[in-house]
This record gives C-alpha cells, structure tokens and sequence, in this order.
C-alpha cells in the first residue's frame, strides 16, 4: 500500500498560512537544487524574463515577496535596487541568511505585509501566489505598500495554450514531480501539494480579473514555455 502524504509533511489545498509555511520549512535545505531539476534549468529562463519585465532601476526599492532563500532577489541587487526579499517560512530565511549574510530578509505574510504604505517602487513574487490563501487579500496589499504608478509584476505556474501539451503536462506533474523530488532527496510529499496546487489553479485570464478586482491597472500577461509559466504585469494607479 502506498502511503498517504499527511498534514504533518505537506499542506492541502485550503492554504493554511501555518501547514504551508511548515512544509516550506521542511524543504527548504534542497529546495533552490530541486526546482533546477524538477524544471530542467527552465526556472533560470523564467527568472531572467521576470526582471526584464518588471523594468527595474537603479535606487529602485523592490519587494521581493515569497522569495524563498533569495535566489529570485540576488538579479535586482546586481541592478543596483535595495531588495527586500520576504517570506513567510523561517526556514527559508535561516537558509537564505546562511547563503547570502547581506541581503535584507525580512519575515512576511503576503496578506498582511509588516511594510508601511507606498513603501516600493516594485513589488514581484516569483511562485508563491498559489500558495497564498487569500489572493485578493494579498493583491490589495501588494497594491498598498507600491507607490502611485508602481509596477506589480506575478510569476507562477499557469494553464499550457495546447491542448495536446496541457494533458502531458498534467501528466507529468501528478507522477514524476514527487519521484524526481525523492530522487534529489526532498519532501516527495510536499510536491504532491505543489502539483494539486497547480492543477487548481486559474488561467491566465482568471488571475488578470483578480489582479483588476483588486485595483490594479494596466493588467497585461505573457506565456512562457508554452504557458506551463505566466508572468502577469500590472501598474497601481497613481491616485488610488
């Protein structure tokens, strides 16, 4: 009999703050290792598009929240911007501080964000919005802390545009995702989560509606790798 992931190792697909914080706790040693494998180098593709669009400029304050261990906030501090990379699994952040003593981490929840209002010219997440319980609870707040005509640039997993692709694809992330997550010694069982995550989650157009709903102008997406990634690209109004 094959055994069941429980609450203990992954969350489920309610988002509990605390059970999806927990299960970032626990694999985050390896975490940044077994993305590079699990995407087959394509995450570094889609990191490099992630600032090119988000137009960032030197002296440019940049949220970079759910970034994990750093890694997405190491290409705005070589751009010359003050990065603050939050997140709201303490693991991750040990883990980051070990790899990188000199960027600013700070411990956050992406709907209740401990930053005062229009606070950065930027605010991106690379990844972790499916993660998030409230969603529109944490645009509004993302819209909060930027500054009147900052940018709000959305990285995550999306719906592939090809039919054909799209089912072997979804394929792939319910069967090889927790076996390659295994072989990298990870938690194979918090990539169970991570594909049901997926799965579950709106099209490119559903997450350009909320990111409208919420406040957001501008509201514009792009596909990456045939959509498997969508980054979504917004503007706060500058008299909201």
């Amino acid at each position: 009999m094959t055994e069941q992931p429980t609450a203990a190792n992954r969350a489920s697909l309610d988002k509990q703050p605390r059970d999806v914080a927990r299960m970032f706790d626990q694999v985050a040693a390896r975490y940044d290792l077994t993305n590079d494998v699990m995407a087959m180098g394509q995450n570094r593709r889609w990191r490099k598009a992630v600032v090119e669009s988000l137009h960032v400029q030197h002296g440019d304050v940049v949220l970079d929240i759910a970034a994990g261990t750093g890694t997405s906030s190491v290409p705005f501090e070589r751009m010359g911007a003050r990065v603050v990379a939050a997140d709201f699994s303490l693991g991750m952040l040990r883990k980051g501080k070990q790899l990188r003593p000199g960027m600013a981490f700070a411990a956050a929840d992406a709907m209740q964000l401990p930053f005062a209002d229009n606070s950065f010219d930027a605010v991106t997440m690379s990844f972790g919005f499916r993660n998030v319980q409230s969603t529109q609870e944490a645009l509004r707040e993302f819209r909060r802390v930027t500054k009147p005509g900052g940018r709000l640039l959305i990285c995550e997993f999306s719906t592939p545009t090809n039919p054909a692709f799209r089912k072997v694809y979804s394929e792939y992330l319910m069967s090889a995702l927790p076996r390659v997550a295994r072989r990298v010694g990870s938690n194979a069982e918090s990539y169970v989560y991570l594909a049901e995550s997926i799965q579950a989650w709106p099209d490119q157009a559903g997450i350009a509606s909320q990111l409208q709903d919420a406040g957001w102008a501008g509201v514009e997406w792009r596909n990456l790798t045939g959509g498997i990634v969508a980054l979504h690209r917004a503007t706060k109004p500058a008299r909201f």
